[in-house]
Protein backbone atom coordinates (compact mmCIF):
# COMPACT_ATOMS: atom_id res chain seq x y z
CA UNK A 1 0.00 0.00 0.00
CA UNK A 2 2.83 2.25 0.66
CA UNK A 3 4.69 1.95 -2.20
CA UNK A 4 1.77 2.42 -4.36
CA UNK A 5 0.44 6.03 -2.60
CA UNK A 6 4.11 6.72 -3.07
CA UNK A 7 4.24 5.89 -7.03
CA UNK A 8 1.26 7.80 -7.30
CA UNK A 9 2.55 10.70 -5.41
CA UNK A 10 5.74 10.45 -7.43
CA UNK A 11 3.89 10.36 -11.01
CA UNK A 12 1.72 12.92 -9.75
CA UNK A 13 4.05 15.50 -8.80
CA UNK A 14 6.17 14.92 -12.14
CA UNK A 15 3.13 15.77 -13.93
CA UNK A 16 2.63 19.28 -11.95
CA UNK A 17 6.52 19.61 -12.75
CA UNK A 18 6.08 19.14 -16.46
CA UNK A 19 2.71 20.87 -16.91
CA UNK A 20 3.56 22.40 -20.26
CA UNK A 21 5.38 19.60 -21.92
CA UNK A 22 2.21 17.30 -21.35
CA UNK A 23 -0.13 19.99 -21.96
CA UNK A 24 -2.31 19.06 -18.67
CA UNK A 25 -2.60 21.64 -15.88
CA UNK A 26 -1.12 21.36 -12.47
CA UNK A 27 -4.50 22.07 -10.90
CA UNK A 28 -6.03 18.74 -12.34
CA UNK A 29 -2.93 16.41 -11.55
CA UNK A 30 -2.80 17.57 -8.06
CA UNK A 31 -6.43 16.78 -7.34
CA UNK A 32 -6.35 13.79 -8.92
CA UNK A 33 -3.10 12.60 -7.08
CA UNK A 34 -4.63 13.83 -4.15
CA UNK A 35 -8.09 11.66 -4.36
CA UNK A 36 -6.08 8.14 -5.41
CA UNK A 37 -3.70 8.61 -2.61
CA UNK A 38 -6.67 8.35 -0.11
CA UNK A 39 -8.61 5.85 -2.37
CA UNK A 40 -5.41 3.70 -2.56
CA UNK A 41 -5.16 4.02 1.59
CA UNK A 42 -9.12 3.36 2.58
CA UNK A 43 -9.21 0.41 0.16
CA UNK A 44 -6.08 -1.24 1.20
CA UNK A 45 -7.98 -3.04 4.39
CA UNK A 46 -7.07 -0.30 6.79
CA UNK A 47 -10.04 0.95 9.45
CA UNK A 48 -12.62 2.81 6.95
CA UNK A 49 -13.61 4.79 10.52
CA UNK A 50 -10.07 5.12 10.96
CA UNK A 51 -9.30 6.74 7.22
CA UNK A 52 -12.47 8.66 7.52
CA UNK A 53 -11.57 10.43 10.67
CA UNK A 54 -8.14 10.77 9.55
CA UNK A 55 -9.53 12.47 6.26
CA UNK A 56 -11.85 14.57 7.61
CA UNK A 57 -9.38 16.23 10.50
CA UNK A 58 -6.82 17.00 7.90
CA UNK A 59 -9.66 18.54 5.78
CA UNK A 60 -10.52 20.66 8.72
CA UNK A 61 -6.75 22.10 8.69
CA UNK A 62 -6.45 22.71 4.77
CA UNK A 63 -9.96 23.92 3.98
CA UNK A 64 -8.57 26.85 6.82
CA UNK A 65 -5.98 28.27 4.62
CA UNK A 66 -7.70 27.62 1.65
CA UNK A 67 -10.58 29.89 2.97
CA UNK A 68 -7.79 32.36 4.14
CA UNK A 69 -6.29 32.15 0.75
CA UNK A 70 -9.75 32.60 -0.99
CA UNK A 71 -10.74 36.14 1.03
CA UNK A 72 -7.06 37.43 0.88
CA UNK A 73 -7.23 36.88 -3.04
CA UNK A 74 -10.44 38.66 -3.22
CA UNK A 75 -9.62 41.61 -0.88
CA UNK A 76 -6.42 42.30 -3.44
CA UNK A 77 -9.19 41.84 -6.78
CA UNK A 78 -11.19 44.08 -5.04
CA UNK A 79 -8.58 46.78 -4.33
CA UNK A 80 -6.91 46.45 -8.10
CA UNK A 81 -10.51 46.62 -9.29
CA UNK A 82 -10.60 50.36 -7.70
CA UNK A 83 -7.17 51.36 -8.96
CA UNK A 84 -5.83 51.22 -5.69
CA UNK A 85 -2.38 50.13 -6.05
CA UNK A 86 -2.24 53.62 -8.32
CA UNK A 87 -1.16 54.82 -4.65
CA UNK A 88 2.13 53.26 -4.50
CA UNK A 89 3.03 53.43 -8.13
CA UNK A 90 1.88 56.62 -9.24
CA UNK A 91 5.06 58.33 -6.44
CA UNK A 92 7.74 56.86 -8.80
CA UNK A 93 9.10 59.62 -10.88
CA UNK A 94 12.81 58.94 -10.65
CA UNK A 95 14.42 57.26 -13.81
CA UNK A 96 17.71 56.92 -12.26
CA UNK A 97 18.55 53.00 -12.91
CA UNK A 98 20.37 52.67 -9.28
CA UNK A 99 18.15 54.87 -7.01
CA UNK A 100 14.70 52.85 -9.02
CA UNK A 101 16.33 49.47 -8.17
CA UNK A 102 16.57 50.45 -4.59
CA UNK A 103 13.37 52.18 -4.53
CA UNK A 104 11.32 48.76 -6.46
CA UNK A 105 13.33 46.44 -4.37
CA UNK A 106 12.17 48.13 -1.14
CA UNK A 107 9.12 48.47 -2.04
CA UNK A 108 8.36 45.17 -2.98
CA UNK A 109 9.74 44.23 -0.11
CA UNK A 110 7.36 45.56 2.76
CA UNK A 111 4.34 45.52 0.06
CA UNK A 112 4.94 41.67 -0.19
CA UNK A 113 4.84 41.22 3.93
CA UNK A 114 1.57 42.53 3.68
CA UNK A 115 0.25 40.83 0.56
CA UNK A 116 1.56 37.90 -0.46
CA UNK A 117 4.83 37.50 -3.32
CA UNK A 118 2.54 36.03 -5.60
CA UNK A 119 0.09 39.19 -6.21
CA UNK A 120 2.97 41.72 -5.36
CA UNK A 121 5.18 40.45 -8.10
CA UNK A 122 2.54 40.41 -10.64
CA UNK A 123 1.61 44.35 -9.09
CA UNK A 124 5.13 45.35 -9.56
CA UNK A 125 5.99 43.47 -13.15
CA UNK A 126 3.06 45.63 -14.27
CA UNK A 127 4.40 48.40 -12.70
CA UNK A 128 8.08 48.11 -14.78
CA UNK A 129 6.42 47.67 -17.83
CA UNK A 130 5.70 51.05 -17.63
CA UNK A 131 8.29 52.61 -16.42
CA UNK A 132 11.06 50.71 -18.46
CA UNK A 133 10.74 50.08 -22.12
CA UNK A 134 14.11 48.35 -22.61
CA UNK A 135 13.52 44.89 -21.74
CA UNK A 136 16.84 43.40 -21.58
CA UNK A 137 17.56 46.17 -18.15
CA UNK A 138 13.47 45.83 -17.11
CA UNK A 139 14.90 41.53 -16.98
CA UNK A 140 17.07 42.40 -14.04
CA UNK A 141 14.42 44.51 -12.20
CA UNK A 142 12.24 41.97 -12.67
CA UNK A 143 14.04 39.22 -11.11
CA UNK A 144 15.10 41.67 -8.17
CA UNK A 145 11.33 41.92 -7.89
CA UNK A 146 11.43 38.16 -7.84
CA UNK A 147 13.92 37.91 -4.88
CA UNK A 148 12.71 41.49 -2.80
CA UNK A 149 8.95 39.42 -3.01
CA UNK A 150 10.15 35.77 -1.75
CA UNK A 151 12.48 37.40 1.59
CA UNK A 152 9.33 39.51 1.68
CA UNK A 153 6.81 37.58 2.40
CA UNK A 154 9.12 35.23 4.36
CA UNK A 155 8.74 37.01 7.60
CA UNK A 156 5.27 38.08 7.55
CA UNK A 157 2.26 35.51 8.38
CA UNK A 158 0.22 36.91 5.58
CA UNK A 159 3.23 37.30 2.76
CA UNK A 160 3.69 33.41 1.99
CA UNK A 161 1.80 30.72 1.37
CA UNK A 162 3.92 28.56 3.17
CA UNK A 163 4.40 30.99 6.46
CA UNK A 164 0.77 31.29 6.30
CA UNK A 165 0.33 26.98 6.69
CA UNK A 166 3.10 27.22 9.65
CA UNK A 167 0.88 30.44 11.18
CA UNK A 168 -2.28 28.77 11.03
CA UNK A 169 -1.00 25.48 12.02
CA UNK A 170 0.35 26.91 15.90
CA UNK A 171 3.61 26.16 14.32
CA UNK A 172 4.44 30.28 14.92
CA UNK A 173 3.09 32.99 15.81
CA UNK A 174 3.12 36.43 14.08
CA UNK A 175 5.43 38.10 16.77
CA UNK A 176 8.30 35.32 16.85
CA UNK A 177 8.00 34.97 13.00
CA UNK A 178 8.44 38.77 12.68
CA UNK A 179 11.22 38.62 15.34
CA UNK A 180 13.38 35.95 13.68
CA UNK A 181 12.92 36.44 10.31
CA UNK A 182 13.17 40.25 9.18
CA UNK A 183 16.66 40.77 9.68
CA UNK A 184 17.67 37.51 8.44
CA UNK A 185 15.13 38.41 5.41
CA UNK A 186 16.32 41.55 4.58
CA UNK A 187 19.57 40.10 4.61
CA UNK A 188 18.33 38.11 1.68
CA UNK A 189 17.20 40.92 -0.41
CA UNK A 190 20.06 43.23 0.56
CA UNK A 191 23.48 41.43 -0.62
CA UNK A 192 22.32 40.18 -4.35
CA UNK A 193 20.73 44.09 -4.44
CA UNK A 194 23.72 45.52 -3.09
CA UNK A 195 26.15 43.07 -5.63
CA UNK A 196 23.86 43.91 -8.53
CA UNK A 197 23.21 47.68 -8.09
CA UNK A 198 26.83 47.94 -9.09
CA UNK A 199 26.07 46.97 -12.94
CA UNK A 200 23.05 49.52 -12.77
CA UNK A 201 24.37 52.85 -14.18
CA UNK A 202 22.61 55.65 -15.71
CA UNK A 203 19.02 56.15 -16.68
CA UNK A 204 15.91 54.29 -17.90
CA UNK A 205 15.78 54.40 -21.84
CA UNK A 206 12.44 54.62 -23.51
CA UNK A 207 10.72 55.19 -20.25
CA UNK A 208 6.76 55.87 -20.35
CA UNK A 209 5.94 59.65 -19.40
CA UNK A 210 2.96 59.29 -16.96
CA UNK A 211 0.06 61.85 -17.63
CA UNK A 212 -2.91 62.54 -15.87
CA UNK A 213 -5.68 61.60 -18.07
CA UNK A 214 -9.20 61.56 -17.31
CA UNK A 215 -10.77 58.12 -16.70
CA UNK A 216 -13.98 56.24 -16.10
CA UNK A 217 -12.11 54.34 -13.23
CA UNK A 218 -13.11 54.69 -9.64
CA UNK A 219 -13.01 58.58 -8.04
CA UNK A 220 -9.40 59.54 -6.40
CA UNK A 221 -11.83 59.12 -3.15
CA UNK A 222 -12.83 55.86 -3.64
CA UNK A 223 -9.03 54.49 -4.92
CA UNK A 224 -7.45 55.41 -1.63
CA UNK A 225 -10.27 54.58 0.41
CA UNK A 226 -10.56 51.28 -0.87
CA UNK A 227 -6.42 50.26 -0.65
CA UNK A 228 -6.14 51.57 2.67
CA UNK A 229 -9.20 49.41 4.05
CA UNK A 230 -8.35 46.52 2.31
CA UNK A 231 -4.47 46.87 3.45
CA UNK A 232 -6.01 47.34 7.04
CA UNK A 233 -8.31 44.32 6.51
CA UNK A 234 -5.16 42.22 5.53
CA UNK A 235 -3.19 44.06 8.26
CA UNK A 236 -6.07 43.28 11.25
CA UNK A 237 -6.17 39.65 10.65
CA UNK A 238 -3.02 38.86 13.30
CA UNK A 239 -4.89 41.34 15.75
CA UNK A 240 -8.08 39.54 15.50
CA UNK A 241 -6.70 36.36 16.22
CA UNK A 242 -4.79 37.40 19.47
CA UNK A 243 -8.13 39.30 20.29
CA UNK A 244 -10.72 36.36 19.62
CA UNK A 245 -8.78 33.16 19.93
CA UNK A 246 -10.06 32.03 16.50
CA UNK A 247 -8.08 30.93 13.74
CA UNK A 248 -7.01 33.43 11.05
CA UNK A 249 -9.67 32.66 7.87
CA UNK A 250 -12.09 34.01 10.09
CA UNK A 251 -9.95 37.45 10.46
CA UNK A 252 -9.38 37.41 6.75
CA UNK A 253 -13.37 36.82 6.32
CA UNK A 254 -14.48 39.15 8.83
CA UNK A 255 -12.24 41.86 6.82
CA UNK A 256 -14.00 40.79 3.69
CA UNK A 257 -17.31 41.10 4.91
CA UNK A 258 -16.42 44.41 6.03
CA UNK A 259 -15.05 45.56 2.89
CA UNK A 260 -17.53 44.07 1.19
CA UNK A 261 -20.59 46.29 2.61
CA UNK A 262 -18.26 49.44 2.75
CA UNK A 263 -17.84 48.84 -0.81
CA UNK A 264 -21.41 48.21 -1.53
CA UNK A 265 -22.45 51.55 0.23
CA UNK A 266 -19.88 53.88 -1.57
CA UNK A 267 -21.04 52.54 -5.03
CA UNK A 268 -25.08 52.46 -3.97
CA UNK A 269 -26.18 55.62 -5.90
CA UNK A 270 -24.37 53.95 -9.47
CA UNK A 271 -26.34 52.00 -11.75
CA UNK A 272 -26.12 48.14 -11.88
CA UNK A 273 -23.84 48.05 -14.52
CA UNK A 274 -21.07 50.56 -13.61
CA UNK A 275 -21.04 49.22 -10.44
CA UNK A 276 -20.82 45.77 -10.98
CA UNK A 277 -17.03 45.71 -11.47
CA UNK A 278 -16.87 47.40 -7.96
CA UNK A 279 -18.45 44.54 -6.58
CA UNK A 280 -17.14 41.83 -4.53
CA UNK A 281 -18.80 39.50 -6.73
CA UNK A 282 -17.09 40.75 -9.69
CA UNK A 283 -13.73 39.96 -7.90
CA UNK A 284 -15.10 37.01 -6.66
CA UNK A 285 -15.31 35.87 -10.74
CA UNK A 286 -11.41 36.89 -11.08
CA UNK A 287 -9.84 35.16 -8.05
CA UNK A 288 -7.31 32.34 -9.39
CA UNK A 289 -9.57 29.87 -8.37
CA UNK A 290 -7.16 27.01 -9.82
CA UNK A 291 -4.28 27.79 -7.79
CA UNK A 292 -6.64 27.42 -4.91
CA UNK A 293 -7.66 24.09 -5.95
CA UNK A 294 -3.91 23.15 -6.80
CA UNK A 295 -3.52 23.55 -2.74
CA UNK A 296 -6.30 21.62 -1.92
CA UNK A 297 -5.18 18.69 -4.30
CA UNK A 298 -1.66 18.93 -3.17
CA UNK A 299 -2.36 19.58 0.55
CA UNK A 300 -4.29 15.62 0.33
CA UNK A 301 -2.31 14.39 -0.86
CA UNK A 302 0.75 15.21 1.39
CA UNK A 303 -1.89 14.45 4.80
CA UNK A 304 -2.30 10.92 2.91
CA UNK A 305 1.81 10.25 3.62
CA UNK A 306 1.24 11.86 6.74
CA UNK A 307 -1.51 9.97 7.93
CA UNK A 308 0.23 6.32 6.55
CA UNK A 309 3.18 7.06 8.32
CA UNK A 310 6.10 7.68 5.61
CA UNK A 311 6.94 11.68 6.32
CA UNK A 312 7.52 10.18 9.39
CA UNK A 313 10.10 7.63 8.31
CA UNK A 314 11.64 9.81 6.05
CA UNK A 315 11.99 12.53 9.09
CA UNK A 316 14.02 9.50 10.91
CA UNK A 317 15.78 8.95 7.76
CA UNK A 318 17.45 12.51 7.45
CA UNK A 319 17.86 12.88 11.17
CA UNK A 320 19.95 9.32 11.33
CA UNK A 321 21.74 10.37 8.07
CA UNK A 322 21.82 14.02 8.14
CA UNK A 323 21.89 14.59 12.19
CA UNK A 324 22.05 18.62 12.20
CA UNK A 325 18.98 20.14 11.78
CA UNK A 326 19.79 23.37 10.37
CA UNK A 327 21.31 21.08 7.57
CA UNK A 328 18.23 19.43 6.54
CA UNK A 329 16.30 22.66 7.30
CA UNK A 330 18.90 24.60 4.89
CA UNK A 331 18.66 21.25 2.08
CA UNK A 332 14.61 21.90 2.20
CA UNK A 333 15.31 25.36 1.03
CA UNK A 334 16.97 24.58 -1.53
CA UNK A 335 14.89 21.63 -2.79
CA UNK A 336 12.25 23.94 -2.70
CA UNK A 337 13.90 25.51 -5.61
CA UNK A 338 13.08 22.28 -7.62
CA UNK A 339 10.14 21.46 -5.31
CA UNK A 340 7.14 23.40 -5.02
CA UNK A 341 7.46 24.83 -1.24
CA UNK A 342 3.39 24.23 -0.44
CA UNK A 343 4.50 20.47 -0.34
CA UNK A 344 7.73 20.57 1.26
CA UNK A 345 6.03 22.53 4.13
CA UNK A 346 3.47 20.20 4.12
CA UNK A 347 5.88 17.28 4.74
CA UNK A 348 7.91 19.30 7.24
CA UNK A 349 4.90 19.56 9.33
CA UNK A 350 4.00 16.09 8.90
CA UNK A 351 7.36 14.99 9.69
CA UNK A 352 8.13 16.53 12.89
CA UNK A 353 5.82 16.39 15.96
CA UNK A 354 4.83 19.60 17.94
CA UNK A 355 5.87 17.58 21.05
CA UNK A 356 9.29 17.86 20.02
CA UNK A 357 9.29 21.35 18.08
CA UNK A 358 6.40 22.93 20.49
CA UNK A 359 4.92 26.36 18.89
CA UNK A 360 7.98 29.31 18.20
CA UNK A 361 11.30 26.69 18.58
CA UNK A 362 13.87 27.76 16.18
CA UNK A 363 12.88 24.91 13.96
CA UNK A 364 9.57 26.01 12.63
CA UNK A 365 11.13 29.76 11.76
CA UNK A 366 13.77 29.13 10.10
CA UNK A 367 11.97 26.55 8.04
CA UNK A 368 9.52 29.14 6.92
CA UNK A 369 12.65 31.26 5.80
CA UNK A 370 14.59 28.63 4.48
CA UNK A 371 11.22 27.52 2.15
CA UNK A 372 10.51 31.32 1.42
CA UNK A 373 13.49 32.34 -0.06
CA UNK A 374 15.28 29.12 -1.03
CA UNK A 375 12.59 29.11 -3.87
CA UNK A 376 14.78 32.40 -5.65
CA UNK A 377 17.49 30.23 -6.47
CA UNK A 378 15.83 28.86 -9.58
CA UNK A 379 13.23 31.13 -11.46
CA UNK A 380 10.43 28.06 -11.04
CA UNK A 381 11.45 27.81 -7.62
CA UNK A 382 8.38 29.84 -6.45
CA UNK A 383 4.66 31.18 -7.50
CA UNK A 384 6.16 34.70 -7.44
CA UNK A 385 9.35 33.72 -10.17
CA UNK A 386 6.84 31.22 -11.89
CA UNK A 387 4.77 34.51 -12.84
CA UNK A 388 7.22 36.61 -13.43
CA UNK A 389 8.49 34.12 -16.20
CA UNK A 390 5.19 34.19 -17.82
CA UNK A 391 4.89 37.89 -17.48
CA UNK A 392 8.58 38.89 -19.07
CA UNK A 393 9.14 35.31 -21.20
CA UNK A 394 11.66 35.20 -18.82
CA UNK A 395 14.32 32.21 -20.43
CA UNK A 396 14.91 29.60 -17.28
CA UNK A 397 18.84 29.34 -18.55
CA UNK A 398 18.99 32.89 -18.29
CA UNK A 399 17.99 33.09 -14.74
CA UNK A 400 20.28 30.60 -13.95
CA UNK A 401 23.36 32.39 -15.52
CA UNK A 402 22.39 35.99 -14.51
CA UNK A 403 20.13 35.74 -11.32
CA UNK A 404 20.80 32.03 -9.69
CA UNK A 405 24.24 33.08 -8.08
CA UNK A 406 23.10 36.32 -6.59
CA UNK A 407 20.02 34.44 -4.52
CA UNK A 408 21.67 31.64 -3.28
CA UNK A 409 24.21 33.99 -2.03
CA UNK A 410 21.52 35.89 -0.81
CA UNK A 411 19.75 33.09 0.43
CA UNK A 412 22.89 31.76 2.47
CA UNK A 413 23.44 35.15 4.19
CA UNK A 414 20.06 35.21 5.74
CA UNK A 415 20.27 31.59 6.78
CA UNK A 416 24.32 32.71 8.55
CA UNK A 417 22.33 35.91 10.02
CA UNK A 418 19.30 33.46 11.32
CA UNK A 419 21.70 31.45 12.50
CA UNK A 420 23.92 34.15 14.17
CA UNK A 421 20.97 35.37 16.15
CA UNK A 422 20.14 32.19 17.44
CA UNK A 423 23.34 31.65 18.80
CA UNK A 424 24.23 35.16 20.28
CA UNK A 425 20.92 36.22 21.29
CA UNK A 426 19.14 32.89 21.77
CA UNK A 427 16.11 33.18 19.28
Amino acid sequence: MNLMIIVVFVIGYAAIAFEHPIKINKTASALLTGVLCWAIYIMSGSNVGLVSEQLYEHFGQISGILFFLLGAMTIVELVDAHDGFEVITSRINTTDKRKLLWIISIITFFLSAVLDNLTTTIVMVSLLRKLIGDKPTRMFFVCMVVLAANAGGAWSPVGDVTTTMLWIGGQVTTETLILHLFLPSLACLMLPLFILSFSMNGKIENAVVKENVQTDKATSFERKFVFFLGIGALLFVPFFKTITNLPPFMGILFGLAVLWIVTEIIHKKKNDADKDVYSVVHALRKVDVPSVLFFLGILVAISALESTGQLRDVATYMDEKIGNLNIIVISIGLLSSIVDNVPLVAAGMGMYDMTTYPTDHYFWSFLAYCAGTGGSCLIIGSAAGVAAMGMEKIDFLWYLKKISLLALLGYLGGAGIFLLQRYLLGF
